[in-house]
């Protein structure tokens, strides 16, 4: 079992897959959804849930101003990647249900919308593929059959730009090479001097591997300074390994990612945050990054912090354990 390592004060790039992100405030601008920060509200609490089947946060707010505060209140998504289609739960062939996302504010269901946008890069093509016809969501049916429907001009124009890979011979009818962003959000109100409970509830995206070095002898089995950094891998998460494998347990790597500076984007610090990351099974090992990280149960390990400003994002690596047949 991973002895948890003190939290990293720098900042990492997300891999891909991960969990979604704390609630935001935006506006709505032209090119789409702007966060920002508000002074008038507090975070009080963050009550945060990670494991690969499900991700469920409660979060209090304060109004602290003597006037009700109107904004938009945005969540992101995981972005839907380029790559395997087994990088992605959900169903894929509806993108705006790509993972069910359920919310509450103070016990009542709120209808959320949804804005989608497919970048490549640092570049938004979501006006070139719907000039085109064809569906943002990269591994729908739909998508595909508008692909192949295309004339020779609109699929050079598509990989010009980046947006298809047409195959080693560039006569294909061109693969996805775009991103697909989704973001929930609704416009809320804050009533003045009062508290509000914002809840959701939602199917994890999660990237890994079918199989991992770790644990294996030698050199093969240490982890990457990559792995070392961005989930706090240390000697005690090897050993574990080691000894599971010498129990013939076969590993395969999951990636669990929540992305937590958007939580600075409210007035001040957040003042009570916990956090509880779930492994799944006795079988698997977790590693985090977290300071006084204590085990609740055989499963869950638990985080707790006051006046807490996130500096970082969380990225957890499970390892599945299995008895290979």
């Amino acid at each position: 079992m991973k002895r948890l390592a003190q939290v990293a004060a720098m900042a990492v790039a997300l891999v891909a897959g991960p969990a979604g992100a704390n609630d935001t405030v935006a506006s709505m601008q032209a090119g789409g959804l702007v966060f920002e920060r508000t002074e008038g509200i507090t975070m009080l609490s963050e009550d945060l849930y990670l494991s690969m089947g499900e991700v469920r946060v409660t979060y209090r707010f304060l109004n602290h101003t003597d006037e009700d505060i109107s904004t938009i209140v945005a969540f992101p998504m995981p972005d839907v990647e380029p790559g395997w289609v087994s990088d992605v739960g959900g169903d894929l062939e509806h993108p705006e249900r790509l993972l069910p996302f359920l919310t509450w504010v103070d016990g009542m269901p709120a209808h959320m919308q949804i804005e989608q946008k497919a970048v490549v890069g640092a570049r938004d093509v979501t006006e070139l593929l719907e000039g085109l016809g064809v569906p943002l969501n990269p591994y729908s049916a739909a998508t595909q059959r508008a692909l192949e429907a295309l004339d020779e001009a609109a699929l050079r124009r598509l990989a010009a730009a980046g947006v298809i890979d047409r195959g080693p011979n560039g006569d294909d009818w061109g693969w996805p090479q775009w991103t697909l962003k989704t973001t929930h959000y609704w416009t809320q109100t804050f009533p003045a001097g009062e508290e509000v409970e914002i809840r959701h509830v939602y199917v994890p995206a999660i990237g890994g591997t079918s199989s991992t070095t770790f644990g294996a002898q030698g050199d093969w089995g240490a982890a990457s300074a990559d792995y070392r950094e961005r989930y706090c891998v240390d000697a005690a998460f090897e050993q574990g390994a080691r000894r599971g494998r010498e129990r013939g347990l076969h590993y395969t790597e999951a990636w669990l990612d929540y992305v937590l500076t958007t939580g600075a984007n409210w007035a001040g610090p957040i003042r009570e945050f916990r956090l509880v990351v779930d492994k799944g099974s006795e079988d698997n090992l977790v590693s985090f990054c977290g300071s006084g990280v204590r085990r609740i149960s055989p499963t869950q390990f638990e985080v707790r912090y006051e006046n807490y400003t996130p500096d970082r994002d969380m990225n957890v690596l499970i390892l599945e354990g299995f008895q290979m047949e």
